[in-house]
């Protein structure tokens, strides 16, 4: 898909470095060359100021499409846990007695590591910028990047340093090992909120190129803003903040005031939606083929043509690190390890790998929970059958593929129940709960335990044997290659697709949300799920099926909103409409409903036969919602020692 998308040019004079506070060196842009100082007129022109901005859609990179990101975004909640082959950074994240995050073993800080990096960058196109003739809208898509950073940064480790070494907000161009964190109120009232009511007013109602930020997207992060912090303000479930300060607002607001902003700002974006709006089908937001789609609004681009940035998604074997979009790997299982009969009496292995959305490189290490897909579950049976948020977020069905690798002359594969299986055709499945109770499973099938169906071919195991070896995959971020010849060419790259920070369809959500906890206006909570609702309802293809299906169920989705919505009605449709993209353990923190979610889980064992649902308690404290600063840069501050333990949040500090 050709597009003008925004181009991430690497200029000289950048700053893009490790957080300032320890930094020893850092890296130009352009040359790369290690430097510790920076000549601030690099940014007096709009050229400049273009190359900050740059940089700081392409150090979105470095975050997004990372896999050990997504690991410590997802793994531990509700929706995911380590599956058969996971090391230690998924096995700790799961915050079960596999392992226990601490500030040498989470993940959080691929975020730290890169955002203090792009809010000094920021730092420096917004101090020199006005020395020269630099637009608002450049100075707008400026302060939303430094705004759109410290918020992931406060609502992951608490208060975090507004001061990078030269002074608060300011661009810091010298070594200074020395470090002071705000409070959370300093943090979204001088920096977040100020920044993208900026951005909200400068910024353009169209991005000035595809993949750039106009007015909605600063609405969107604002309105979410506004709904964390009143959520923070109120503090439910008396959950500790960090640095310690008394949960009122500067400014002088309660949360309610915070929650009514939320709904405003969310609900103007949904009447002013500019260049942006809902795609007709919920596959259709997703589908490789549609990326960089008017419901993206913020995305991480990767791609074959761009100079840097791409690591492996080229022609060989990927990294499996920064800057490549490696993501989608850790959610698949290695459905290459089924095996069948052949046409000419050999055995084969029925999958190879592909490049085509369902396929891509298996590393088993993010496995989807059973709960689910099981009775009481989001996607529990009665949702599957309408609701195609099901069909268009997990790969179920795996259709035999065998002609493209090892065994391209055979006619067909030997399934279930002695029946043929030939290309293009379904080899194994997950079928649904009601179904799997009728699995005949004396075939051990596949290889891999797999039972059979009466009259059916493929292979099938239910959502409720759902194991560490074997589960639903995410269709959703799954690699896309249409550059290649042959669906197995170049399949262990990284993805060229770009990964998606932030979609148009999240506002309903936010202002839905923000409708529940007391706001008012011109749409319930109940009228604002059922848009998103009857779109999932609209069904034109079945991913899984690999063919067309026409039908809408818009008015049997519309009919099962419940007339109360609640919080956990909210936090089940955002599972189904944002599954495994990263957002889960944010919206569960916020809440403040982690420990009761995702407290405990159900699956099957790492055995390529297991099917027997465990379950497994986790562990999660009140001090578990804020994640700990990563030991390396404790360990590089200017501190004594008591002051380095005062540093670090209070539930990592042995």
């Amino acid at each position: 898909m050709k597009t003008n998308n925004i181009k991430y040019i690497l200029a000289a004079g950048l700053v893009c470095c490790g957080f300032s506070t320890t930094m020893t060196s850092c890296s130009g842009v352009l040359d790369e060359q290690p430097r510790s100082q920076y000549d601030p007129t690099f940014f007096y022109s709009d050229t400049g100021v273009e190359g900050g901005i740059n940089a700081l859609y392409a150090n979105l990179r470095n975050i997004y499409g990372n896999g050990y990101y997504l690991n410590i975004c997802e793994t531990g909640t509700d929706e995911y846990t380590y599956a058969q082959s996971a090391d230690g950074n998924f096995k700790d994240a799961d915050m079960s007695d596999a392992g226990r995050i601490d500030p040498s073993t989470s993940r959080s800080d691929v975020l730290w590591g890169n955002a203090f990096s792009s809010i000094n960058t920021a730092n420096g196109v917004l101090e020199n910028a006005a020395k020269g003739n630099v637009s608002a809208s450049l100075i707008g898509e400026t302060r939303f990047f430094r705004a759109f950073y410290y918020f992931n940064l406060v609502q992951t480790f608490g208060g975090v340093p507004l001061d990078l070494g030269a002074g608060e907000l300011m661009f810091n161009t010298t070594t200074l090992r020395l470090s002071t964190r705000n409070t959370v109120p300093e943090v979204y009232t001088k920096a977040i909120f100020p920044d993208l009511k900026f951005a909200l007013d400068n910024l353009p109602d169209n991005p000035r190129l595809t993949g750039a930020v106009a007015k909605n997207v600063a609405r969107l992060f604002l309105a979410k803003a506004y709904l964390t912090y009143g959520w923070w303000l109120q503090n439910p479930k008396d959950i500790p903040t960090y640095p310690d300060c008394a949960r009122t607002d500067p400014d002088g607001h309660d949360a309610a005031w915070y929650f009514q902003q939320a709904y405003n700002i969310a609900l103007e974006g949904i009447q002013n939606p500019g260049s942006y709006k809902l795609m007709e089908t919920f596959r259709d937001v997703n589908l490789g083929q549609n990326d960089h789609n008017m419901e993206t609004m913020l995305y991480a681009d990767h791609n074959t043509n761009e100079k840097y940035g791409n690591g492996g998604v080229g022609y060989g074997w990927g990294s499996g690190g920064s800057p490549e979009n490696f993501a989608y790997w850790m959610t698949n299982w290695n459905y290459t390890l089924m095996k069948g009969k052949a046409a000419s009496g050999g055995t084969i292995d029925p999958l190879q790998r592909g490049t085509d959305q369902a396929l891509g490189r298996p590393w088993t290490r993010m496995a989807a929970i059973a709960n689910n897909f099981m009775e009481g579950g989001a996607f529990e049976d009665a949702v599957k059958a309408i609701d195609s948020r099901y069909d268009a977020t997990f790969t179920t069905r795996w259709h035999a593929n065998f002609n493209i690798g090892n065994a391209p002359n055979e006619a067909y594969v030997e399934g279930a129940n002695g029946m043929q299986v030939k290309p293009g055709e379904v080899f194994f499945s997950f079928v649904d709960e009601a179904t799997a109770k009728n699995i005949d499973w004396s075939a051990n099938g596949a290889g891999i335990g797999a039972g059979s169906l009466p009259g059916r071919a493929d292979f099938v195991v239910g959502v409720d044997n759902i194991s560490r070896f074997k589960y639903p995959t995410n269709w959703k971020i799954g690699i896309y290659r249409n550059d290649v010849v042959g669906l197995g060419s170049h399949v262990n790259g990284g993805s060229p697709r770009p990964f998606v920070i932030a979609k148009y369809s999240e506002l309903y959500l936010i202002a839905a949300e923000a409708a529940v906890k007391g706001a008012t206006g011109a749409m319930s909570a109940r009228d604002l799920v059922n848009v998103l609702r009857a779109r999932a309802g609209k069904w034109t293809w079945s991913v899984n099926d690999n063919c067309a299906k026409v039908e809408d169920h818009s008015a049997e989705m519309i009919a099962a909103t419940p007339d109360v919505i609640t919080i956990d009605y909210i936090l089940d449709e955002r599972m189904r409409e944002f599954w495994g993209e990263g957002y889960r353990w944010f919206d569960l923190v916020r809440t403040q409903t982690w420990a009761e979610k995702a407290g405990s889980y159900k699956i099957a064992g790492a055995g390529n036969t297991d099917r027997e649902l465990q379950t497994v308690t986790r562990t999660i404290t009140a001090g578990h919602y804020l994640r700990p600063i990563p030991r390396g840069q404790i360990d590089g501050l200017e501190m004594t020692d008591a002051e380095k333990v005062a540093y670090q949040n209070p539930a990592y500090r042995n």
